[in-house]
């Protein structure tokens, strides 16, 4: 990557701020050693459930609260369930939910693995499915996602350039390659979908 889109990839970070409660879910995803969102990836998620008018969303990966936060704060109709399989990092997230004045019937935490919940889901009963657990397990949950989404849903698979790894046709590590497939399968199979450069990446489409 040239210089200069580095420097606007950083600046484009440095200008978004944070609430006090995702600040704070940020500082204990660092102290758990989560992985979370960026902030500019974080407040492209806010806006698309306020266009897209979502009420309904899922989550894969709830890590200590902060992409949930961003999701909800961007519509208060929005209920979300969001999956994982740490206990701590979801014990987290649910304080940090009611810092930021979340209704507790807002938001279903559950605790397990992907792979057995999503499959549990109802067919078409959600507007926007957010993917962003297992980079290995996410072709598997994204293919669940298309399952469950409404028609006009939105499918977001986050951390879906793995911090430049999956331009890289020389790095083969399981999850570079499992990504990497999953681009190009989603990109294949919709007309409507976005491979956008921000954070760690993320891949858009609408079913």
């Amino acid at each position: 990557m040239s210089s200069d889109k580095t420097l606007s990839w950083a600046y484009s970070e440095e200008q978004t701020p944070e609430d006090q409660p995702i600040v704070q879910a940020r500082a204990a995803a660092d102290d758990l050693g989560v992985t979370a969102v960026s902030p500019a990836t974080g407040a492209l998620l806010r806006l698309l459930v306020s266009v897209s008018q979502a009420r309904t969303a899922v989550e894969v990966g709830t890590g200590t609260g902060v992409s949930g936060l961003y999701l909800l704060l961007g519509t208060s109709d929005l209920t979300l369930t969001t999956i994982d399989v740490e206990a701590e990092g979801q014990r987290a997230a649910r304080e940090f939910f009611a810092r930021a004045g979340i209704r507790a019937s807002r938001t279903r935490l559950i605790k397990g693995r992907s792979a057995d919940i999503l499959p549990r889901l109802a067919d078409r009963s959600y507007d926007l499915v957010l993917v962003d657990g297992d980079p290995e397990e996410a072709p598997g949950d994204a293919e669940e996602a298309l399952r469950i989404l409404r028609p006009g849903g939105l499918l977001i698979i986050a951390r879906a350039l793995l911090d430049g790894r999956v331009a890289d046709p020389a790095r083969r590590e399981p999850e570079t390659v499992a990504i990497r497939g999953l681009v190009r399968d989603v990109l294949d199979r919709s007309p409507l979908a976005s491979l956008v450069p921000i954070g760690s990446g993320l891949l858009l489409a609408q079913t």
